[in-house]
């Protein structure tokens, strides 16, 4: 059973910074693009970066030069390194793993997951 793990959320004030970071487990060879979505209340789930397994980068535009998205493949492991918070950045942040190829059971299988969620809050 593939399963991600999140941490790194809570308070900051605006202009601070936080590291997100989330650790895929289970029986995985391989995964293919690892990336962050938020979703604030009341709004839909939004795109905030990806990174795919060679280390191409997409950006929201609303947090180009201010998130940086990175990857360590050998630890499963995303991270979203976020400087010069805004309020509008508050949101609960969710890590996505896309084209996981795993062993489930006596099965190799393809799929996608997502994590639990972390809460992120910028006071202004």
């Amino acid at each position: 059973q593939v399963q991600l793990v999140e941490s790194g959320g809570g308070l900051v004030q605006a202009g601070g910074s936080l590291r997100l970071s989330c650790a895929a487990s289970g029986s995985i060879f391989r995964i293919h693009t690892m990336g962050w979505y938020r979703q604030a209340p009341g709004k839909q789930r939004e795109l905030v970066a990806t990174i795919t397994s060679g280390g191409t980068t997409n950006y929201a535009d609303s947090v180009k030069g201010r998130f940086t998205i990175s990857r360590d493949n050998a630890k499963n492991t995303v991270y979203l390194e976020m400087n010069s918070l805004k309020p509008e950045d508050t949101a609960v942040y969710y890590c996505n793993a896309a084209s996981v190829t795993a062993r489930q059971g006596q099965a190799v299988t393809i799929g996608d997951y997502w994590g639990q969620g972390t809460q992120v809050t910028v006071s202004s």
